[in-house]
């Protein structure tokens, strides 16, 4: 009996201490939650000093190895200059190097009818279907002064990448983003902030003639049209034959574009600028499959004055 009665006394104790031990810890509770929400609140900061998003320096990018840029999208990123200062072109021949351009959005011009069947143009947002491959980089050119005027002219680098976008449809866009043979007048003779340089440049064909679509059809390889359409190598009219012609006639179309940059910063200790960009041009034809649609890319560009 009275081992019965020590038995139920320990476990009457034991339940107590728990009840006590477990009204201590939820009594606790608020603190620890905040104790966590502060850590993750700093660790989501500290991540937010390392996105993307935020400007990088020239010497940033060139003091990180290759194993350091590795799968970090750094090799897509453009730089940034600081400053307010200005760079002459007089005097001497110049040319501009380590030219990047690095568009952040995109938008393609669409036909939409109102309910009242008007027929009018607008932009599209899209979303980037490209992985970050699309900025162009080491485009370098010789700079003039031409009627107290600079004029840049695009020479080497990579001057075009190919970018896909998609529209909220679902539809895909295939583009070239070019800035390929660019020649572009500004409204000043000094490269300040201000500065503004407007002009046109070419658009290669997106597909190069040795693409063979699915029917096999090319330019320079593969048939001239479709196996199941033979009539149409004689040139026999028939239903449809109109609308397979672009198909079946396959073309390297070069159209161009225009692009608009505005410097916003210069620094002269570095001989270096950046501002941001507005540039339009067409997209693929599908090798004159189809009619090409607008593209307006926005974003940022940085780039090195040099002495030749």
């Amino acid at each position: 009996m009275r081992c019965l009665r020590l038995i139920i006394a320990l476990v009457v104790v034991a339940i107590v201490s728990g009840f006590r031990a477990n009204m201590h810890m939820k009594a606790e509770m608020p603190s620890l939650k905040k104790v966590a929400a502060g850590v993750i609140a700093g660790i989501f900061a500290s991540n937010l000093a390392n996105l993307p998003a935020n400007a990088i320096s020239k010497a940033d990018l060139d003091s990180l190895s290759y194993l350091q840029v590795k799968g970090t999208g750094l090799a897509n990123r453009c730089p940034e200059a600081v400053g307010t200062g200005s760079l002459s072109v007089s005097g001497k021949k110049y040319k501009i190097t380590d030219l990047c351009i690095e568009p952040k959005t995109w938008q393609v011009e669409e036909q939409t009818v109102s309910k009242k069947g008007e027929v009018k143009k607008e932009l599209v947002n899209t979303k980037l279907m490209t992985r970050q491959t699309y900025s162009l980089d080491g485009v370098s050119g010789s700079v003039d002064v031409k009627d107290g005027k600079i004029v840049f002219t695009e020479e080497d680098g990579i001057d075009y990448a190919a970018t896909t976008v998609q529209l909220p449809g679902g539809e895909r866009v295939p583009f070239l983003f070019s800035v390929k043979d660019l020649v572009a007048k500004g409204n000043g003779a000094v490269i300040t902030p201000g500065l503004e340089l407007s002009g046109s440049f070419t658009v290669p064909s997106y597909r190069t003639g040795l693409f063979l679509d699915p029917k096999g059809r090319g330019t320079t390889t593969g048939y001239d049209f479709a196996g199941a359409l033979p009539g149409l190598q004689n040139g026999v009219e028939g239903v449809g034959e109109e609308a397979l012609f672009e198909e079946n006639n396959k073309k390297f179309d070069v159209l161009s574009g225009n692009i608009e940059l505005a410097v916003k910063n210069v620094n002269v200790a570095e001989n270096e600028f950046s501002g941001v960009f507005v540039q339009e041009q067409p997209s693929d034809t599908d090798m004159g499959g189809k009619k090409p649609k607008q593209i307006i890319s926005k974003g940022i560009f940085y780039g090195r004055l040099e002495a030749q």
